[in-house]
């Protein structure tokens, strides 16, 4: 992923989309881009989301700009972790968050596969 892809994913709202029997998209605050290029969401109310990365590990995650309208979604697979770093960095943030009333339960650790541009114009659709 480049600068530009990075950035924006670190500042805009992400909608992540998966499927099995039917389709799922959902938004997501609890987010980050790590050093490595992978994307880490922490799961909090992500019950549907995870029923159907079990059933094939697919998801794409979709972020915009409303202003400028710079766009991108990233292709890839996804596993949850129940344990480590990145789960203790999110329940800490969503403990904080919520004063203790809720904590994230997991996280997501996806593995771009594709980046797509979903900004208007003539690089639309373009895999970057």
């Amino acid at each position: 992923m480049n600068a530009n892809v990075v950035k924006l994913l670190k500042e805009q709202m992400w909608y992540l989309s998966t499927y099995s029997d039917e389709p799922n998209a959902v938004p997501v605050a609890f987010k980050d881009v790590t050093d490595d290029g992978k994307l880490v969401v922490g799961d909090v109310f992500l019950e549907t989301t995870l029923a159907n990365i079990k059933e094939n590990g697919k998801i794409a995650v979709s972020a915009c700009n409303g202003g400028t309208m710079e766009g991108y979604q990233v292709k890839g697979k996804a596993e949850y972790v129940t344990e480590g770093p990145v789960v203790e960095t999110f329940k800490k943030l969503v403990s904080d968050m919520f004063k203790g009333a809720m904590t994230a339960k997991g996280a997501l650790i996806i593995t771009p596969e594709k980046v797509i541009v979903t900004t208007p114009g003539p690089d639309n659709k373009k895999v970057i």
